[in-house]
């Protein structure tokens, strides 16, 4: 049976005297790495003398425990650490730095355990005890403030990423006024920039969702209910654009105009037009940058009103035969489109030039003089030139 280990006496004071020294080796052992724990420790050293004896006179304690028995790390001292290792995040400094600072402060302390120890003539045993007691009190000590700096790390990115959200509902909406931007973006720390745009994906894109989780932390993700993008910094600045052409290629995605923050609610409207646009194949690029089809989401943007205008305008050719109806506004579009050019309207169309010229004839007899009004060729060109919505392309992301 082991017999109990029995702290002689004098042990506590002969360590307790050695305090001073300990945190004078400590402190200068720490300065070449961590100059501002050397200065904390220089700055606060009765506190940090007060809270030594306290530690001291537990681990002796603790050296006449059995091997089996866990070493004690009181609430407070848990508490303690557990904040110090907040602050650190908080501080923007590295945990590693930290726990190096108290490998290296249980290493100088135990050189001057060594050294009691040899002048006290301590029985193994009790030593033994006292580098366990050392050591593991260390380890838990560390286990608690990494603890801390973990806590304090999940709770800012919670607390930023609601800031972000929150940011990025103001810039939406009607009320992004400068001041208020800048102030919702200091609150999220991100950085306003000159112009920004917004990128969507398709809801059904897998792909997509995919690309917007590794955009770069200056992007704001949309996490709307019916809405998955991102508001992008500066897309047209250093290449950028192509970069996002070639991040976004296959996903199905729309990149709506640049813009200044204070106008991002005019790029979110214009780019769920395009993106309505993308699914129906009026605009079949992928992915589809939106400030290169104003025209087409001008004109596409209400699908009645272009309905009536077609409805209204192409009246005359529903006196043609039904076969003969699609070449025909194929032509006229093509005629409209070269001004009246027959040899460019038979290249583009792939057919004899006296095809066209029997054709037009037709297209005269059809609309009468109306071809030849200015007006009525613009209210022609409007209803034929962006083409009627064709079926989508197969989903590449599926």
């Amino acid at each position: 049976m082991d017999t109990p280990r029995t702290v002689p006496d004098g042990l506590t004071e002969a360590l307790l005297t050695r305090v001073p020294a300990v945190l004078d080796e400590l402190s200068a052992a720490l300065a070449p790495e961590s100059p501002d724990y050397a200065r904390f420790l220089v700055a606060n050293q009765v506190e940090v003398g007060v809270a030594a004896h306290q530690v001291l006179q537990q681990l002796v304690r603790e050296g006449s425990r059995d091997a089996d028995d866990e070493v004690f790390v009181g609430l407070g001292e848990q508490e303690l650490f557990e904040e110090i290792g907040r602050m650190q995040w908080r501080e923007g400094r590295d945990v590693s730095t930290l726990l190096s600072a108290f490998q290296l402060g249980a290493r100088v302390f135990w050189r001057h355990v060594a050294e009691v120890a040899v002048e006290l003539d301590l029985a193994p045993r009790v030593l033994a005890g006292l580098a366990e007691g050392v050591f593991a009190f260390v380890d838990r000590l560390s286990s608690a403030a990494a603890h801390g700096f973990v806590l304090e790390q999940s709770e800012a990115a919670v607390a930023r990423e609601r800031l972000r959200e929150e940011l990025v509902e103001l810039l939406l909406s009607d009320r992004a006024t400068e001041a208020a931007v800048a102030s919702a973006a200091a609150r999220a720390r991100w950085t306003v920039p000159q112009e920004v745009a917004v990128v969507l994906v398709q809801d059904d894109s897998l792909l997509g969702h995919g690309v917007l989780s590794r955009f770069d932390p200056g992007s704001l993700l949309i996490n709307r209910a019916t809405l998955a993008g991102a508001v992008v910094p500066d897309p047209a600045a250093g290449g950028r654009r192509q970069r996002l052409a070639e991040l976004l290629r296959g996903t199905r995605a729309v990149v709506g105009p640049t813009v200044t923050p204070d106008r991002l609610p005019a790029s979110l409207h214009i780019a769920e037009v395009a993106a309505r646009l993308q699914r129906t194949g009026v605009l079949p690029e992928d992915p589809v940058f939106a400030e290169e089809h104003l025209d087409a989401i001008i004109v596409h943007r209400d699908s009645r009103l272009l309905e009536v205008l077609r409805t209204q305008v192409l009246r005359p050719l529903e006196s043609a035969a039904p076969a003969s109806r699609e070449r025909l506004g194929e032509t006229l579009l093509s005629w409209l489109r070269h001004l009246g050019d027959r040899q460019a309207i038979a290249a583009e169309l792939h057919i004899h030039p006296q095809t066209v010229r029997y054709r037009l004839a037709r297209l005269h007899e059809l609309f009468g003089p109306a071809l030849n009004d200015p007006e009525v060729r613009v209210r022609l060109l409007l209803a034929l030139g962006w083409g009627a919505p064709r079926p989508p392309e197969a989903d590449s992301s599926r």
